[in-house]
Order: C-alpha cells, then structure tokens, then sequence
C-alpha cells in the first residue's frame, strides 16, 4: 500500500501540483458538467410542483374520487348520501383566480364548510358569514376581516377574508396561496350552478378499496368515472415524464464533453509521462499500480468536480426553474414552483454521475500505460504513430457506428420515450470522434503550405500529435453539433409555428377571461358578451370555443368544440396530407363526429377512420374521427367537436374564448372600442391579432430558454478544455518550443504559432460539428420530438443563427489560446534546451 501511494504521489500529485491552472481548468470543466446535470434535476422536480397535487391533501384521508368531463350533477350526491352504504362523500370545487393586487394566480377551493368547518383552520362562524366569506393562506392576507379581490373568469369579485389557513401536512408553497370557500359561494362565483368538479369518498376504516370501488360502480351514471385520489396528478407526471426526461438527457451533454476532456488530460498525463512509467516499471512498478495511479488521478478530477459541482448546480437550479416553470405552465400542468431541496438522489447523482465519467473516460489511457513494455515506454512518439496509422481502422468504426445509428432512429419509442432516438444520438457522436482523426490528417495535407512559416509548423504539429488533437477536435465539435442541432431544432420550430399561426390565427380581434392563461385552465366568459359583440354593425362572425379538460387514455387532454361554419369561411386549418380539409369541415356538425390534434393522434396511436369513446350525459358515446389537423399551441392534444354537438351533451352556453371577424371595410380600431363597451364590467381581454401571434412567439423563445442555456454551458465546458489542453500541450512541448526560440524564432511568432494551432482546432471543430449537428437535427427534429411530443417540424436552416453562434466559438476558441501563447512565448530557451 505504501509503494502504490509514494507511485501516486510521485507519478500525478507533484506534476498536478507544479500545473495548478490547467488542473483547475479540468475540474472545473467537469464541475460545470456535473452542476447542470444537478441544476436540471433539482429544477425539475420543484418546476413540477402542482397545486393540483398537493390540494388532494387539504381534506386528509380520501379513498375514491368521482368525476366526470364537464363536471357532476350536484343532483348526484342527493343520490349518493341516500345509499344504504357506510361511506361519507365531500363535494369539491376546484379552479383557479388570479389575486389582483399581485396578479398571482392562485387556487380555489370550494368545500362544504358547514360540514367540514376544521378545514378552515378555525369554527367558520354562523352561515351568514360563510355566504360571501373565503379563508385563504397567510401570503393573501394577514388577519380575518381583511378585503381580496379576485379575478374568477371574466368577473371581478371582492370578497371578506373570514379566516387565515394553517393547515398541518399541507406543501407551504400550496397553502400560502390557497383561497377557500364555501361551495355554494364557489358555484356561484364560478358560473358552475348545479355542478361539482368532483366528489370524495371516505370508507370505513380498514375497508376493502377495490370492493368498494366496484360495489359504487353500478350506482353511477355511465359517464362518472371512480378513481383512486392522486390520479389525475399521476397523469400529469406521466405527461411531464416525456419532457423532463428529454432535459435532462440533454443536461448530459455536458458531460459527454467533459469525458473527452477527462480522457485528454488523462491521455496527455500518459504520453508525458511514459519514460517516467517506463523507468517505474523496470525498477518493479507492477501493471495494477500504474493503472491505479491514473484511475486515481481521474477520481480525483471526477470527485474534486462533483463537489464543486453540486455548489454550482444549486447555484444554477435556482435560475432554471424559473425557466421550466413557465414552460410547465404554458404547456402542461398549472403550477407553481415548489422550493428548491436536495434529495438522496440529487445528490448520488451528482456525485456518482462526475466520479463515473471521469473514471469511465479515463480507463483506456490508463489502461494503456500498463500494456507498454518498459523499453518501448521511452519512446515519447510511439502512442501518437499509433494514432496515425490507424486512422483508416478507426473510419471504418464511426462507419460501422453511422449504420447502427441509422436503425436505431428507425426504432419505435419505450414507453412514450424516444429511447433509441438518443441512442441514435449517442453513437453519431462516437462516430464522429472517430472519424476525427481523418478529418485531421485531411486538413493537414490541403493546408501544409497555405498559411507562411508559422501556419506550416501548427500543422505538422498537429498532425503529428494526432491523438491528442483529435480528442480535442471531438470534444469542442460535440459542444458545436448539439449547438447546431438544437439551433437547428428550434429554428425549424419556430418557423413551423409561425407558419401554422398564419393559417390558424385568421380573426381580428381574440378575447379571453383576464388572469394568467395555463394549461387545463379553462376559465369562461358569460354567453350574453358574445351576443352583444355578435350583434355589433362592424362584426361578420363571432367564433365561440369552449374547453374542458378530460383525462383520455391515463393521459390528460383537451375537449372543445368551435364553430365550424366560421372555421370553413375563414380558417385555414390544415391536416395531415391526404385528407379533404373542405369535406371534413362540411361533415363535422353531422352526427357524432371529432377531429383530434396530430399530438394527441400520436400519443393515442389514433388516426382518421377511427373511433373514441367519451363519457359525456351520462352515457359512453363514440366518436367518428374525421380527421387529423396540424396543431402547435399544446402538447396535452385536442378532441374538438362541431360547437353544436358539445352543447348536446354539455349544455353549458358560457364559452372560452372568442375569436371576432371584421367586415370589409369596417375599421378596426372603431370595432375594437364598440367591442370594449359591449364587455364593460367584464374582466376580458382583448388582444389583436398581430399582438397574439406577437406574445405566442415570446412565450415559444421563453420555452426554449433552458436549452440554449444547456448548449452554453456545454460549450463553454469544451472551450474551458480547448485552454487546458493548449496549456498541456506547450508545457509537453517545452524543448521543441525552446529549440524554435534558440533557432531564432521570436515571442510574437511562437504566439502566432499557438494561435494557428487554436484556430485550425476552431476550423475542424466547427466542420465536424456543424456535419454532426446537421445529422442530429434530423434525428431531433422527425424522431426525438415526434415520438415525444407528437409535433410535425419542417426542416430549416437558420442561417443567420448558424453563423453567428459559429463565429463566436471560433472567436472564443481562438481566445482560449491567448494564455497557452503567452505561457510559450516567455520560455527561456537556453534553459529549456539544456533541461534533462
């Protein structure tokens, strides 16, 4: 045990001691990895904090729920009470409002107070004080007797804060800005007279679920669904699996770039110090102790950089879940984020994910400096001939790897996750690492002479150092591909959008209940504003749309239903090709008939032709699908019905939204004020057409915010090992830099030296990256995101995007330089000649 630590002492702490910046360059570069990964998990999880989850516990014990699309029946629970069975039932209402003094949205909760007057956190006093009456969380009020004014639907209500809540097992975040009221007070706030969203059911104790379960079945209306409590929050999680699955695979690219680097250190150690192995192996240094010293040298990189990186990753967690959590919001579940708290997992995450990379990357340079004889160790150059003479093997692998990725992209998902899609990913990125080296010797050969004195050196210099220099070229060409990619993902995105909100956004004027819009939420108007605003000179169509949120198929979605001879005259909804858009329109209002969304088509593996089944009235009823249309505004999918039918089956005439068409010639800015005193004493807002497709955009560059901080992040990890590299590279050629200098080269062009060096290394890496990059975007574009998200992209370049961002890590990688340049330029030759 000795003899190995004075072997680790002596062959990698003194030479990382003598080269503190270049080690503080590795381990930060895989602190900077470990950290995202880190920042990406604990974001997450508090991004996904919903209120909706965590109000299932504010009336403690619940064995079953019942609900059902468009609400209950209150009539129901006259019924139910009557049963000859020993359980208890609790009405619920459950929407959200938004607090006007901070334009908060927050939840509410309507209870039988008179029966469950403990949940208010105090006796809620006689029935007059309950009628008009909320308890809310201490973050809306201080003390009883306090005024609140709330936005519910398109109404304004100020209401008496009877009571604040305190209430034991219930999330902080949830309770603070929880609003409670009496249910009848809810119904009526609300517009949901003679509903409930759901009931609760209290079994004996120690009763038998699934008995009890199957004993209520046969006493509901065919369209009540029983359910186990947690239900619909598991639908969401299962929803928001998918996305954040995908960011936190991409948070690893981080670290794929940092194992590049790990193996570049660690491969550098081993070319610089082979006559030193070779003297330690002769003198009886067994093979296990060579690899061992250089496992332990990985470890300490890998362990140094994952306790720094977990400081970092709570550092960053902090900003990115405010980036999620507005795109959890627009796209999948209301909520709030929750605080920001380690886990167990969190935490072995972290720790093990930068100790694993590190140890993984670095086992085939370690792994080599025990299979060279001690003889054949002296020979500095021998592991670099290696690399040159079998670039040609090396080519026919990343062929090999190219092929398998193409099969693999072809592969259906595992479990709504495109599995084989990032493996399909992964093995483009070996095989572009190694194809690396003859993309170097490539270079090399075209560009021998083109560049003076200098420009001819740096490339012989590097293509003599082939190993070491293709291992930085992959490095800094991955950060550069997932660049490219993502950019590439998104630009296409965008630009689908854009041109699918030109055929979808046709009205000229758009209104919506005033709060904070999300997903599920689904806050409506009074119907007599739409007659008003129907009847007015200057308006040719109103289109009143109306939707609810369902669960389908354990996922949860949306049902609407539009006017379909308003979208036929003036829409131009597309779908998939080879359906009639004209002849689906005209069929729709007939009979029992839907058109679904392409994400909810791919999520339910449904297509025109088909059938659904929807619990709507009391009964089951089937559904003709007639076709499948493009849609980009949510990933939860749509069923949409002709307006008519929903009304026969949820005769509930309060829309929305509504989508106004002017007449010709009738002037818009004069429609729009006639609009706003038809709504006056509504809370409604009215946005423009060109305003909407103005804030869609906003909140889809919003959404993507995480990822280009991803690709940052990873770039500047390849960037950060770029400058390490460089600075390995000078110390490692300190006497063939000395002997230039003692020729009669000066300082300036040993810098110019390095400085063509670093920017050959920018021009390979910017040509392997963006041909990767280029690979990969197909593959994020028609397999990751297909299978994830159901949206169909068309392909485009974002030129300008491209170009810049290529510019700029060309610039930054030249920037890297500057400090190895400087470093080299002041060597002593006479000292560094005469150094044994």
């Amino acid at each position: 045990m000795t003899a190995r630590l004075l072997l680790f002492y002596r062959l990698i702490l003194r030479p990382l001691a003598r080269e503190p910046l270049r080690t503080a360059l590795t381990i930060f570069a895989v602190a900077l990895g470990v950290a995202v990964v880190v920042a990406i998990d604990l974001a997450g999880v508090a991004a996904a904090g919903s209120f909706r989850s965590s109000l299932e516990t504010l009336a403690g014990r619940t064995d079953l729920e019942l609900s059902a699309a468009g609400g209950l029946d209150e009539s129901l629970l006259a019924r139910l009470v009557q049963l000859p069975y020993p359980l208890r039932f609790r009405p619920r209402i459950d929407d959200f409002a938004q607090e006007e003094s901070s334009g908060r949205t927050v939840p509410v909760v309507g209870l039988d107070l008179i029966a469950e007057s403990e949940l208010a956190g105090a006796e809620v006093g006689p029935v007059e004080q309950i009628t008009g009456g909320v308890w809310v969380g201490p973050r809306l009020a201080r003390a009883p007797g306090a005024k609140l004014r709330l936005t519910l639907n398109d109404r304004s209500r100020e209401f008496t804060v009877r009571g604040v809540l305190h209430l034991e097992g219930l999330a902080r975040f949830t309770q603070d800005d929880l609003v409670v009221m009496d249910i009848a007070t809810a119904q009526e706030a609300l517009g949901k007279a003679g509903r409930l969203d759901r009931i609760e059911v209290l079994l004996p104790p120690g009763a038998d679920v699934n008995f009890w379960e199957q004993k209520l079945r046969p006493e509901l209306p065919a369209g009540v669904t029983v359910q186990r409590p947690g239900a619909r929050s598991e639908e969401n999680q299962k929803m928001l699996s998918a996305f954040r699955w995908n960011l936190r695979v991409l948070s690893y690219i981080s670290l794929v770039v940092g194992a590049f680097l790990i193996y570049n250190t660690i491969g550098i150690s081993v070319v610089r110090r082979r006559a030193e192995i070779g003297v330690m192996r002769a003198l009886g240094a067994t093979r296990g102790g060579v690899l061992a010293a250089f496992l332990a040298e990985a470890a300490f990189f890998g362990a140094a950089g994952s306790l720094l990186g977990l400081a970092l990753g709570r550092l960053l967690a902090a900003g990115a879940v405010q980036l999620l959590a507005s795109t959890v919001q627009a796209l999948y579940v209301s909520s709030r984020p929750a605080p920001i708290e380690w886990t167990t997992t969190s935490l072995l995450l972290g720790a093990g994910l930068g100790l694993g990379v590190a140890l993984l990357s670095a086992l085939a340079p370690a792994r080599e400096a025990t299979q060279v004889p001690p003889t054949e160790a002296m020979a500095r150059g021998l592991r670099e001939y290696h690399a040159r003479i079998h670039w040609h093997r090396d080519l026919l692998a990343a062929t090999a790897l190219s092929i398998a990725a193409a099969i693999a992209s072809r592969l259906p998902p595992v479990e709504g996750k495109p599995v084989f899609g990032y493996v399909a990913t992964f093995l483009l990125v070996a095989a572009s690492a190694l194809a690396a080296p003859a993309l170097v010797l490539a270079v090399a050969r075209f560009t021998r002479s083109a560049f003076g004195v200098e420009g001819t050196l740096a490339v012989r210099s590097l293509a003599a150092s082939l190993n070491r220099t293709s291992v930085m070229v992959g490095a800094l060409s991955t950060a550069v591909a997932m660049m490219a990619s993502v950019g590439i993902m998104v630009g296409s995105f965008r630009q689908t959008v854009l041109l699918w909100m030109d055929n979808q956004l046709r009205a000229d004027l758009y209104l919506r209940p005033a709060g904070r819009a999300g997903a599920g939420q689904h806050p409506t108007l009074d119907p007599a504003v739409a007659d008003r605003i129907e009847s007015l000179s200057g308006v040719d169509a109103v289109d009143r749309f109306r939707a609810y949120e369902i669960s389908f198929g354990g996922l949860p979605c949306t049902l609407a239903g539009g006017e379909t001879r308003i979208v036929s005259r003036f829409g131009r909804l597309r779908f998939l090709p080879g359906q009639n858009r004209a002849a689906i329109l005209a069929e729709l209002p007939q009979g029992d008939s839907a058109i679904i969304s392409e994400p909810f088509a791919i999520k339910h593996h449904l297509r025109a032709g088909d059938s659904i089944e929807l619990p709507l009235a009391g009964t089951p009823r089937r559904f003709h699908i007639l076709g499948v249309y493009y849609d980009y505004s949510s990933e939860r999918g749509f069923i949409i019905l002709d307006r008519g039918t929903l009304l026969r089956y949820l005769p509930d005439l309060a829309p929305s939204n509504l989508a106004v068409y002017v007449k010709p010639g009738a002037g818009l800015d004069q429609v729009r004020r006639e609009v706003e005193q038809a709504i006056a004493g509504h809370r409604i807002l009215i946005t423009s057409n060109r305003s909407l497709r103005a804030e869609a955009i906003r909140t889809f560059d919003r959404t993507f915010a995480i990822t280009y901080a991803l690709e940052a992040v990873a770039i500047l990890v390849a960037i950060l090992g770029v400058a390490g590299a460089l600075l390995a590279l000078v110390i490692d050629r300190r006497r063939e830099l000395g002997l230039l200098r003692f020729l009669g080269a000066s300082a300036v062009q040993v810098r110019r030296l390095l400085f063509f060096e670093a920017g050959l290394l920018g021009l390979l890496a910017n040509l392997l990256g963006l041909a990767l990059g280029a690979l990969l975007s197909l593959i994020l574009i028609f397999v990751i995101n297909k299978q994830s998200f159901g949206w169909t992209i068309q392909f485009h370049w974002p030129v300008a995007l491209l170009a810049a961002a290529l510019t700029l890590i060309y610039a930054a990688t030249l920037a890297a330089a500057w400090l190895p340049a400087r470093a080299a330029a002041r060597l002593n030759p006479i000292e560094v000649v005469h150094e044994e």
